[in-house]
């Protein structure tokens, strides 16, 4: 089963497309998507020319990191976040979980640019590569600036103690793995005072491009920083967060698109490589 853009596409579309709202509403409507099979990412490109970056934009994501092809820059900074306690609301729109935030939940700083977090969702396995080496899991937290561009902080997990944000929703996953969607529908969970302070930890590595939107409309001009710093997840978590995801979308990973020419940069404090 392919999948209809759902809302939470269309709120970040509607920012990046330049077409009026009713037309866009009724077009993406009409659009499905999916993992798998005649609407897989390999066709994304075909199904509408709103999503003609899918197949024919140079920078794309997700992108593999070779650790010995990245360059230092010494004019990268460390991140800054400075997340709050706000009340969130837990999504499945059939292809990913994600977290969103109606309130100003707290800010990205980066490269002196302010960027409000707006949402986060969560992709099994990751879509992002270290080396050839796909994890279990990745997060993907945007942000977006007052101008419309994005920032997007990406977070890799490996198997291991169960991970803190995720437990703090273990029952509202739990709750959301009972609702089942149509093509064109969501399942939402309120979450009250949800506590993403933990989140801001201070970033000794990271790893930076200029890509894109790992779903349609593929949207460039990204910013993307990935952490250094692989953080951990136990089985039973990613289970929760395919539970409740169709059938062909419980691997909801974009395949690794080419650099064409990009440059991978690295932000490392003294002594970290």
């Amino acid at each position: 089963m392919s999948l209809r853009i759902s809302f939470s596409v269309l709120a970040i579309t509607l920012l990046l497309v330049g077409t009026s709202a009713d037309d866009l509403v009724e077009e993406l409507n009409s659009i499905s998507f999916g993992y798998t099979g005649v609407h897989g990412p390999e066709k994304w490109g075909s199904l509408s020319p709103l999503f003609s970056a899918c197949s024919n934009g140079k920078r794309q994501s997700p992108v593999n990191i070779v650790k010995n092809k990245v360059v230092r820059n010494k004019n990268l900074k460390p991140l800054t976040r400075d997340y709050s306690t706000a009340n969130a609301t837990l999504v499945n729109n059939g292809f990913n979980i994600g977290l969103f935030f109606e309130e100003n939940v707290g800010v990205l700083v980066a490269d002196g640019k302010n960027f409000s977090l707006k949402q986060m969702h969560w992709h099994s396995p990751s879509e992002h590569r270290i080396n050839g080496e796909q994890f279990p899991t990745e997060l993907h937290m945007v942000h977006k600036a007052a101008d419309g561009s994005f920032a997007v902080v990406s977070i890799l997990y490996q198997y291991g103690d169960a991970d803190p944000l995720l437990s703090k929703i273990k029952n509202e996953l739990n709750e959301l793995a009972k609702e089942v969607c149509a093509k064109n529908e969501e399942s939402h969970i309120p979450v009250k005072a949800l506590d993403t302070k933990h989140m801001e930890k201070k970033t000794r590595k990271y790893y930076r491009y200029i890509g894109s939107l790992t779903t349609p409309p593929c949207t460039e001009n990204v910013t993307w920083s990935i952490l250094g710093k692989v953080r951990s997840i136990s089985k039973e978590q990613v289970e929760l967060l395919q539970a409740p995801l169709d059938s062909t979308c419980k691997k909801n990973s974009r395949p690794l698109q080419e650099l064409n020419g990009r440059q991978i940069e690295l932000f490392a404090e003294l002594g970290d490589s």
